[in-house]
Parts: structure tokens; sequence; C-alpha cells
């Protein structure tokens, strides 16, 4: 199906929204769930957005920004798998294979505007001696929209403006290739998963992942919810028992009689 004018500036408006959350991080709007689902709307096809969006979000689950490390773009890898399943009726795990090209320039646009960004530090601190507050806060809101409008027409260009070229060249591939991508969709979630258990998996952490893995095996559940809410309920007692154990070591009086102030 064809992306129409109007559906592309929809899209861009997305990225736009989107990339502003991916900076401020106060939402997690630029999260692939989210942006494919949001991408469905703008297409008129939500439940192609939400499957999308499921496949591309568990692929980046583990995917951070650690120090000086830029992962692929997940706003960018959960756009592009809803507009190429949109557009080339493939599969949202073929999408997702396809989509990884477009989250790696998109990762290179975010690298090339944190290296211009050192441009702005040098203000920021000038504007900060002169205790100079509006400047200051306006230097700062025209970065985050100057890298949000670049999200923005980078989403335009691959979602309409090129997007029969994207077509044509996706159709080309052989049958063995469009395969090998699916294929490579369908792992992709598995290591997201992997990722994000080498980071959260702690000793600690344990007793939540069988419990987890019992309920998921070896009980009828028509989805994850009950799962879900399982463990929901679980953080929640861990969360008070903790809680009342900080209050109590903050309640304990300390003995003042004795002690290393008169040598005993």
């Amino acid at each position: 199906m064809q992306i129409t004018l109007v559906q592309g500036l929809l899209l861009a408006l997305v990225g736009f929204i989107c990339g502003i959350d991916q900076l401020t991080e106060n939402f997690y709007w630029f999260r692939p769930i989210v942006v494919s689902f949001f991408a469905g709307i703008a297409l008129g096809n939500v439940s192609l957005g939400v499957a999308c969006g499921a496949v591309s979000e568990l692929s980046y689950l583990g995917l951070l920004t650690v120090g000086g490390s830029v992962p692929p773009n997940p706003l960018m890898a959960g756009m592009m798998t809803t507009v190429l399943a949109y557009t080339t009726g493939q599969s949202p795990e073929t999408a997702l294979g396809l989509s990884l090209p477009f989250a790696l320039l998109a990762q290179w646009v975010g690298i090339f505007f944190n290296t211009f960004f050192v441009v702005y530090v040098h203000k920021f601190d000038a504007y900060a001696k002169d205790a100079d507050a509006d400047s200051f806060k306006k230097l700062f809101i025209s970065g985050i929209f100057l890298r949000a409008g670049a999200d923005a027409i980078v989403v335009f260009l691959c979602a309409f403006a090129l997007q029969a070229p994207i077509q044509s060249f996706v159709n080309t591939f052989p049958t063995f290739l469009i395969h090998g991508f699916e294929i490579a969709g369908g792992v992709l979630p598995a290591v997201g998963l992997g990722l994000l258990l080498m980071t959260t998996l702690r000793q600690e952490n344990l007793p939540y992942l069988f419990v987890g893995f019992l309920m998921a095996t070896f009980l009828t559940m028509p989805n994850v919810l009950p799962i879900a809410i399982a463990g929901a309920a679980l953080a929640a007692i861990n969360f008070m028992y903790e809680k009342k154990i900080d209050s109590a070591l903050s309640q304990a009086v300390t003995p003042t009689d004795g002690g290393e102030s008169d040598g005993i």
C-alpha cells in the first residue's frame, strides 16, 4: 500500500513528538511499542502498529545508551517496522529485519548531533556564568527542537518521499532473502530479552524469574497479563517490606552511653 502525503506528515509529526521525548525521557514515547502504535494510528491500521511494536520492542529491550555507546535508534526501528510492513505487505518479523538499516541511519544522525551539541555546551557555560537564565532556556529548547526536527525529516523522507524506491528495492529481493529477514526478525526478540537479562538478572531477581517461568510453562493462561499482574503484586510486596525495614532502621536509637568518646 502507498503512504499518502497526509499520512507522511502525520508520521513526521509522530517522529517529532517522540523525538522530543527521546531527549527528555519523560513518557518513554520513543520506545518502539509506542512509536509503532502511533504510526499504526496515522496509517489507519492500529492492529498492524501493535503487532510491529511488539516484535520491535522485544528486540530493543536491552539496547541502552551507556556512556559513549549509541545503540541503533529504537524510535526509527519502531517507525520503519510499521511503515515497511504497511507498504511492502511483509510480516512484522520480516519488516523488523528490514528496518535495521534505518535504525542505524538514525543512530548516525544521533551521533552527529551529539558531536554538534558540543558547541552548545560552551554557550551554556557562558550563559550560566552570566546568570542569563532566559538565554540558557531558549538555547536548550532550540536544541531539543532542532534534534527532534531532524528525526521528523528523516521519518518523512524514509516513509513518504522515498517510499517508491524503497518498496521497489524490497520487491527485488529473492524469496530466500525475504525468508532470511523473517528468521532474523524472529530471532531478534530473543536477543533483546537476552540482553535485558544480562543487565537485570541478579541474585535477588532470580525468584521472580522462576515464578514467572513456572506460571508461563505449567499453568494454562490465555495471555501474559496474569503473569504481569502477579509480578506487579510481588514487586509491591517487596517494596513495602523494604520500606518497612528502612523505616525501622531510621527509628532505631543509638546508645549514647559508652562508645569511642570515653575510650571504652
